[in-house]
């Protein structure tokens, strides 16, 4: 024990190593101002990079490190005075480098509004347009624009990756149209993080040495149709050597494609027409020939390059389709003019269309956005590597009986889908796990049953697993448990496929028809929970949750009889319980609590004509105003909170951060020490303007 003390008496020498308490004395050796102790991996490498930061205030380099160091998001900083259009004079640099990418808008210069991709990203981090002075107080997108203006565009919403989906068919398109969403939804595809000086895939530590400004592809962000359609070409002399190497062409074949060397095409069509003129043009556009050019001509420095196939990539008969066999475009038809390709992608959508020959096992490996480490999703789960494994499935399809042992625990070990799944009837101690950083998906096609027959006092985990269903099946426990756990579940909550208009999908319930003593549900996102029959549940506690019936008819907790612990917990709908506990936890709905002498609502929001136990600096929804920036699941933005949200919503949780499931996340705490540590850091004189992209 006394070797253990002085250990940790060295280690606390060392801010990388010390504990909590003694980050405030190394803090003063370097005379930082501390962020707040919530925030601690922040306080962290504040002091650890305090004379780092000191040595080059002032840089752009050091204040898009301040985003990611002190707030764990990502982002891009721009100077607005490069955003000013302006008359050019003697002293400026030559413009075509500093020209638009989509446009070729020279600095300053008027916008050319001919082009629609360079409209779509206008108001943005990589805008290409130039505006008028704006001296306006910075609010929306008003007062953006000004000599003291220093723009910080935020990214908040994470990009989790997910490998070998098996994509679910559109109805009606005959086996040649899917969603990447297992469960039919359309959804945007993501971007993950990908900046040079410190990319997502890389083992080594950041270099913020290597920064630069960075290309719209690279930021964690959603994926845009004319963005991954984007690609540039130009034959280099290697290029020609090493398609000489492959037998592409012959001598002098490739003397003649050499006139074409060193020229930069914006477009595919561009190139096509450059090689159609010339004399062995059939040669070169034969449809091998033509895709092993494509394949060498595409330089790096485009979007199509860097997010096929490593933001996005699809599989048919286990091979990887190339890069040169697809296209970008919009398929909210399900319709394409392509013919030259074997798969048009549409990002914004979440489709994929092949064109030729019906697609044999078709796989797809995407990223998609979301805020937290809730529900079902592809992120490391370190309490499963701690456990006993006696079985494992994977491959997809049926889920047997046989794999689902009723005194043992069962690992799939993919992200496939699993139909239909076996009702089990004799549980004793039985788990069902996804292996960390899987998402495997359930699909009931009827109610799936967990019963213990004629066990007592049984136990049951569910662990990482995503159950979804069409014909409105459900969930049902029955028998008699001691403990239920549900962790990191997600039980659809049902909602629209696509936009308004688009068929629904139904909601998944939980439905008790069982005695349990003890229910947990921890970081699920699960539709309505109710009791039934001669159900009964003597205490449940859900924790950092999101618990969302969207039928307004239907209650989110339907709980007579039972003892309620909402912790840090978002509910959209109705609950009604016997005893009510609430901390931390937005109730967008009435709460009917049966008895109001014990319990307690605490730093918690409800509708005001609610029935709960006693209330303790808690907030009444008055007009229940729009509070979060989508209540569709699959949006990147489900349940986030808005950014006109009251403070006393927005703020009024026990730690200073927002009520319901994402106050973990402590965005208002990390936003407050960013803005301290921008204004410590950044160009004296200037303005910062906050701007939240997702």
């Amino acid at each position: 024990y006394v070797r253990c003390s002085h250990d940790r008496l060295w280690e606390d020498q060392f801010i990388e190593l010390c504990n909590e308490w003694a980050v405030p004395y190394i803090a003063d050796l370097v005379g930082t101002r501390l962020v707040s102790a919530l925030n601690s991996r922040a306080r962290k490498v504040d002091v650890a990079k305090t004379i780092y930061y000191r040595r080059r205030k002032g840089t752009l380099a050091v204040l898009e490190e301040l985003i990611s160091d002190i707030a764990g998001w990502e982002g891009q900083v721009v100077e607005g005075f490069k955003r000013l259009g302006r008359a050019r004079h003697g002293l400026d640099p030559l413009p075509t480098c500093e020209a638009g990418r989509f446009t070729g808008t020279l600095p300053g210069g008027i916008a050319d509004l001919h082009s629609a991709h360079a409209a779509e990203i206008t108001q943005g981090a990589f805008d290409e347009f130039y505006h008028t002075p704006d001296i306006r107080k910075p609010k929306g997108s008003d007062g953006r624009y000004g000599i003291q203006r220093l723009l910080f565009y935020l990214y908040r919403i994470r990009a989790f990756e997910v490998t070998k989906v098996t994509p679910c068919e559109i109805t009606g398109s005959s086996g040649m149209a899917y969603t990447f969403d297992p469960s039919g939804r359309d959804i945007p595809l993501y971007m993950p993080r990908n900046r040079p000086h410190n990319p997502q895939h890389s083992s080594s530590a950041p270099d913020w040495g290597q920064w630069r400004a960075s290309y719209e592809w690279e930021l964690p962000a959603p994926m845009r149709c004319r963005l991954l359609g984007h690609s540039e070409y130009q034959i280099e002399d290697q290029d020609i050597i090493e398609l000489m190497e492959d037998g592409v062409l012959d001598q002098a074949e490739a003397d003649e494609l050499s006139q074409l060397a060193d020229i930069r095409y914006k477009t595919q069509q561009r190139l096509y027409d450059a090689i159609s003129e010339l004399p062995s043009s059939a040669v070169y556009l034969d449809m091998n020939n033509y895709a092993a050019i494509l394949k060498v001509a595409l330089i790096e420095k485009c979007a199509k390059q860097n997010l096929y196939p490593n933001a996005v990539q699809v599989e048919e008969d286990g091979a990887t389709v190339s890069k040169e066999q697809i296209t970008a475009g919009n398929l909210s038809d399900v319709v394409s003019p392509i013919t030259d390709k074997r798969l048009q992608i549409d990002p914004e959508n979440g489709r994929l269309l092949f064109i030729g020959d019906v697609p044999t096992a078709p796989l797809v490996s995407y990223h998609y956005g979301y805020s937290a480490e809730i529900g079902a999703g592809t992120y490391d789960r370190n309490q499963i590597d701690t456990m006993d494994i006696e079985i494992h499935a994977s491959g997809g399809g049926q889920l047997n009986a046989v794999e689902l042992d009723n005194d043992n625990t069962t690992q799939i070990d993919d992200s496939l889908t699993y139909r239909p799944i076996s009702d089990k009837l004799a549980v004793t101690n039985m788990a069902v796990v996804a292996a960390s950083q899987q998402r495997p998906y359930l699909y009931l096609e009827t109610n799936w049953v967990l019963n213990t027959g004629d066990n007592e006092d049984s136990t049951l985990l569910l662990d990482g697993l995503w159950i979804g269903t069409e014909p409105s099946d459900r969930v049902i426990l029955r028998g008699d448990y001691e403990e239920v756990t549900l962790r990191s579940m997600t039980l659809d909550p049902g909602g629209p496929k696509g936009g308004a208009g688009s068929d629904v999908l139904p909601a998944v319930n939980l439905v008790i028809e069982a005695n349990v003593e003890s229910l947990v549900i921890d970081s699920c996102i699960t539709g309505p929970i109710r009791i039934e029959g001669d159900g009964y549940v003597e205490k449940i506690v859900i924790r950092d949750s999101i618990v969302h019936s969207i039928d307004h008819a239907v209650a989110a907790l339907e709980l007579p009889d039972a003892e309620l612990h909402l912790e840090r917990v978002t509910v959209i709908g109705d609950i009604s319980a016997q005893n009510l506990w609430a901390t931390d936890t937005l109730i967008f709905g009435t709460g009917d609590i049966f008895d109001t002498q014990n319990g307690c609502f605490r730093f918690s929001a409800a509708k005001k004509v609610s029935r709960l136990p006693r209330q303790y600096r808690s907030v009444w929804i008055e007009k229940m105003p729009a509070l979060f920036t989508s209540k569709r699941f699959g949006d990147p933005g489900y349940m986030q909170l808005t950014k006109n949200i009251p403070d006393s919503i927005s703020r009024g949780a026990e730690n200073g951060s927002e009520m319901g499931a994402y106050n973990q996340l402590i965005n208002p705490i990390k936003f407050d020490g960013l803005r301290a540590k921008v204004e410590e850091y950044m160009p004296f004189g200037l303005l910062p303007v906050y701007i939240f992209e997702s």
